[in-house]
């Protein structure tokens, strides 16, 4: 039986507990989830592809069925790469799941992927990498919104 492999890709700048809750849900789901840190040299990030991937690496370093990867391209392309039959997304909000959806299926358009969509959970619906790095340059203790142990480097 072929492997159940999904991607989870996002920009993970920083990587945030709603990210690990979608994470932590889908494992019973898949054999493996591989999460594909998307790069974009044109994007001004927070965090450097390295620190994210060693940042996210580091909080799954116990749990095999879990791999990080940084991208650059078509998440199609990179869900190729590793054999993986799925996209793995999280929605917050309905904007997200009329986007999700759109993207999804020209996803399986052109790839033949299914993406499989985890609600977020109401308590983490408020939480977004980019309110996080609001928060971070304000100086506000981001502590509650990232998971246990993760210590962003300082900028």
């Amino acid at each position: 039986m072929e492997k159940r492999i999904a991607i989870f890709p996002g920009s993970f700048d920083p990587f945030t507990v709603g990210h690990e809750s979608i994470v932590e849900r889908a494992l019973p789901l898949f054999d493996e989830i591989i999460i594909a840190i998307g790069v974009n040299a044109e994007k001004k990030s927070f965090l450097t592809e390295d620190e994210r991937v060693d940042l996210i690496s580091d909080l799954y370093k116990e749990n095999d069925k879990i791999k990080v990867v940084a991208y650059q391209g078509l998440t199609v392309d990179i869900a190729k790469k590793y054999n993986a039959r799925f996209i793995l997304r999280g929605v917050r909000e309905v904007k997200d799941f009329e986007y999700e959806r759109t993207l999804g299926t020209m996803n399986r358009e052109i790839s033949g992927l299914e993406t499989v969509l985890l609600y977020t959970l109401p308590e983490l619906e408020h939480i977004s990498s980019s309110l996080v790095k609001e928060l971070i340059h304000y100086n506000v203790d981001i502590s509650k919104y990232i998971p246990k142990g993760m210590v962003l480097p300082k900028k």
